[in-house]
């Protein structure tokens, strides 16, 4: 993809620098073409980030507390909340400010279910009785619902 990681830079090569900028949407064009209905529903979907930063604070603060008394290992933040679309030189700046909140919040619910999974395994590791859409990826050695031999 004419990119190379640096750190946490991420870096592209002079001709895909020059193809980002040429094909990058300016503001007044981004606006006039851009759907109404993104506008009227912005209020809402950026009147998340309070209670995103609140559940941001609240299982980092779990986790840093309780982590090291139960002996369960620390998830790391960054490996789940990635910001790196700012790099990409066909977004203009609400572009890439939609972009940025969209890979925070994304991030913060996977990595706040990441704490939950590790919580659950600790005190849980039980399946369900019912089919359960979208587990964790440690749920399948969780043991079986209803055999107490296992338990």
């Amino acid at each position: 993809m004419f990119f190379q990681i640096n750190g946490k830079r991420v870096e592209f090569e002079r001709n895909m620098k020059a193809r980002h900028e040429r094909l990058k949407r300016g503001i007044f064009r981004w606006i006039v073409t851009d759907r109404p209905q993104n506008f009227l529903t912005a209020p809402v979907i950026y009147g998340m980030a309070v209670p995103l930063l609140i559940l941001d604070l609240g299982v980092s603060l779990y986790q840093a507390m309780c982590f090291p008394i139960y002996g369960i290992s620390k998830v790391k933040r960054s490996d789940y909340i990635v910001i790196d679309r700012q790099y990409l030189g066909y977004l203009n700046f609400y572009e890439r400010f939609h972009c940025t909140f969209c890979a925070y919040a994304n991030g913060l619910i996977a990595y706040a279910g990441e704490i939950s999974a590790r919580t659950e395994q600790y005190f849980c590791p039980i399946k369900h009785a019912h089919k359960v859409l979208g587990t964790h990826a440690r749920y399948v050695r969780f043991l079986d619902y209803g055999d107490p031999a296992e338990y």
